[in-house]
């Protein structure tokens, strides 16, 4: 692995000297926008009669469906999932509640075993959650929540949340159904995701050509959103902020940056997703609560506009600002903004927690409804508080920007450099701090988002050394295209590569959410024995 390392970072290197008239930079942005714009504009159409993009109905109508179905478990199981992640409950999976027979198999196994087979996992709640966090807080809560305050005005917000609060149901039902149905090698490496429950659980109904082709479908969706919006917005925004902080200049600086990154995350992702997990477990906590705690200091020294901050944030949300393109347009804003954040929907999640430890399905699905409120209803909102009190009513730029590009002091901003500028204002040493900050968001992000991909492409080409391999290699490849490329169109293709997941994994999730809901009544079962 090291000698693809060492040959990707020469060949990189070497074109340097190449880059006569145009930096290298412009040369790979030049190659790449074509295809974000024709696969945004495939993914992203609209439902025909309306202007409401077809991925919006489904992700909002699975998400009020399975709250209203699970009782609002988002809400009413809140508690308990955090007694989870506590391991307040890890004793239980020591019990076995019940024994039922099985009338079929179904690869082999017994549906109802399938859980118990794979009890020993090969992380901790915590490192499961910590995992799947790290893929879901990254730069969408820095750099994503100002494109969308840029574009849609404070309003974008109100729907971001909502979309957030909604989304833990859809969260839960996924990674229930990526425990219950995952698979586990011969040495212990668990294998998980939509791919498995939609192979596995849709032959279990009876539509195993269905559930075949929907799981391959994701997988080949999966791999293309690793190196999207897992991969290259991430290493998009780290290098746009590191070009920015340092006054780097010359045509190839942010392809020298994505070199630079390419080598460090390709020494973690080597190690699986025990090394990923353990390095996840510190990183993204350490970074959250700085992050957090900046935002809080600034919130709370301007506490006498935070009311009029949630004022416009409520009032926009229905009455926009004229040139925001209206009430839906700023609700499809917030609700793309969110879905790229959290994820709920896109399936994604539910590879990393399906790595737990635990024999109850249900379990990890509680832990994981956790995930959109940290991204989004407490993060990706405090990021909005900071920089809708720093512009007040317009007085720094105007929202409705087109790409969400606008002007500061005269200069344009865009993404990370708008929440930047926001930070600065408060805090002097904010620069460095922010830097870090999302560069460290940045990496922890494309390391969570590898073994996502490498699951999906194992799935499809098969479980080897030279496949680990292939896909790593193309995976560091996307890093460097990341970094080099435009916002808009890197920003465009990961959208569309993430949203394109839902379409394959809703259509897996109204076909087997029964199933979870026979998995939280075992686990409640299970705990109410305990006790």
């Amino acid at each position: 692995m090291k000698r693809i390392f060492f040959t990707l970072t020469a060949l990189f290197l070497s074109t340097f000297s190449y880059a006569q008239d145009k930096g290298l930079d412009d040369r790979i942005n030049e190659a790449f926008t074509p295809v974000a714009d024709w696969w945004g504009a495939v993914v992203l159409h609209n439902l025909p009669g309306t202007s409401v993009p077809t991925i919006i109905f489904l992700l909002v109508g699975g998400a009020l469906f399975f709250t209203i179905y699970f009782g609002f478990i988002n809400f009413y199981r809140f508690p308990l999932a955090i007694n989870v992640v506590r391991g307040k409950y890890d004793h239980v999976d020591s019990h076995q509640v019940e024994e039922k027979t099985a009338v079929f198999e179904v690869d082999g196994d017994l549906p109802d075993t399938i859980t118990d087979e794979s009890k020993e996992g090969e992380v901790s709640h915590f490192q499961a959650l910590a995992t799947a966090v790290s893929g879901t807080v990254g730069n969408g809560n820095i750099a994503g929540v100002a494109l969308a305050i840029a574009i849609g005005g404070p309003g974008a917000t109100f729907w971001m949340i909502l979309c957030g609060l909604i989304g833990m149901s859809t969260k839960f039902v996924e990674c229930t159904l990526g425990v219950k149905y995952r698979d586990v090698g011969e040495d212990g490496t668990v294998y998980g995701g939509p791919m498995y429950y939609l192979t596995k659980g849709l032959k279990e109904r009876g539509f195993a050509r269905f559930g075949k082709f929907l799981a391959v479908t994701f997988a080949l969706l999966c791999i293309g959103a690793s190196f999207g919006g897992g991969n290259a917005a991430q290493s998009n925004q780290a290098a746009m902020q590191l070009v920015s902080s340092f006054g780097m200049e010359g045509g190839s600086a942010r392809t020298i940056i994505g070199v630079i990154m390419m080598i460090f995350v390709g020494i973690i992702i080597i190690g699986g997703i025990k090394r990923i997990a353990s390095v996840t477990e510190k990183v993204v906590p350490f970074m959250a609560l700085l992050y957090i705690g900046a935002c809080l200091y600034i919130i709370m020294t301007n506490f006498s506009f935070v009311d009029d901050a949630f004022a416009m944030i409520f009032t926009q949300a229905f009455n926009p600002q004229a040139g925001l393109g209206g009430l839906l347009g700023v609700l499809i804003t917030g609700f793309r903004r969110a879905a790229f954040s959290n994820e709920a929907g896109a399936g994604s999640a539910s590879i990393a927690h399906s790595a737990v430890k635990t024999k109850y399905a249900a379990s990890e699905g509680l832990v994981a409804l956790l995930e959109p409120f940290i991204d989004t209803v407490v993060i990706c909102t405090m990021t909005a508080l900071v920089i809708i009190i720093f512009n007040g009513d317009q007085t720094i730029f105007n929202y409705g920007g087109e790409n969400g590009i606008v002007m500061i002091d005269g200069v344009k901003a865009e993404g990370a450099a708008i929440t930047a500028a926001a930070f600065a204002n408060y805090i002097s040493f904010s620069g460095p701090f922010l830097t870090i900050a999302v560069v460290l968001f940045a990496i922890s992000t494309m390391i969570s988002w590898s073994y996502y991909g490498l699951q999906s492409w194992m799935f499809v080409f098969g479980k080897s050394k030279w496949s680990d391999y292939t896909y790593k290699a193309l995976f560091l490849i996307f890093i460097v295209i990341g970094a080099a490329g435009d916002m808009s169109a890197v920003w465009t293709f990961s959208d569309a590569m993430i949203l394109a997941l839902v379409f394959p994994n809703m259509i897996g999730l109204f076909f087997l959410f029964p199933k979870v809901k026979e998995e939280l009544n075992r686990y409640l079962k299970a705990l109410r024995v305990a006790k």
